[in-house]
């Protein structure tokens, strides 16, 4: 167990900040979604009630996708866009290890064998892409969901008609919630390629080493 916990310390220990994190938005959450149906002069709800919301999860999901999508554009961009002197770009010139073609060709694969390892050799060669923006999308389409249904209970409470899934992602309201944080994301990606390029952390490998000059390009 030892063993296992000193090898999986980075991700234990992200999880184990998701999870704390997580659990403040569920009891802020829930301290907010109250004061809001007392200010109306509505029933409030339990805490059990409030996690199956579509509240509790429109703030979930709405987050998630920015995240899922900075994340996979960036795998993507990294492919074939560089950047001068940062840590998180391939070098300027000449090839590496990820550059390096599967020897396995879908298209001149003979045999059914050979041609069903080539396509789970494409699959799994992009699965890292594949996974990030499958997760995205998934965001994507909960948060579109539960925000029908949080702004359809909004609207009961103002007497307004109610609105299909289709109609909220048409709204101004669900793209200024997803822009609000995509827009976040990339430049918080954006300052960390540039400020790479300057300025060092010791030890850590999403650095440069400290006496690297600005110029040098590394991944």
């Amino acid at each position: 167990m030892k063993r296992f916990i000193v090898n999986n310390a980075l991700s234990l220990t992200l999880f184990g900040l998701f999870l704390a994190t997580l659990v403040g938005l569920m009891v802020n959450g829930y301290v907010h979604q109250n004061e809001e149906l007392q200010a109306h002069s509505q029933v409030t709800q339990s805490f059990g009630s409030y996690l199956t919301s579509n509240e509790f999860y429109e703030a979930v999901f709405e987050n998630w996708e920015s995240e899922f999508l900075q994340m996979g554009m960036l795998v993507v961009l990294t492919i074939w866009l560089k950047q001068q002197g940062s840590a998180d770009s391939k070098k300027l010139r000449g090839k590496e290890d990820v550059d390096t073609r599967s020897r396995y060709s879908i298209i001149r694969a003979q045999s059914w064998k050979t041609r069903r390892k080539a396509i789970g050799l494409l699959v799994y060669g992009n699965s890292l892409s594949i996974a990030l923006f499958g997760l995205f999308f998934v965001s994507f389409g909960l948060h579109a969901v539960s925000g029908t249904g949080a702004a359809n209970q909004e609207a009961l409470l103002h007497h307004q008609p109610q609105q299909s899934v289709w109609q909220y992602m048409g709204s101004s309201q669900f793209w200024f919630e997803s822009f609000q944080n995509w827009q976040s994301e990339f430049l918080s990606v954006g300052l960390l390629i540039v400020l790479s390029i300057f300025l060092r952390q010791r030890r850590s490998p999403e650095s440069k080493p400290v006496a690297a000059p600005n110029k040098a390009t590394s991944e």
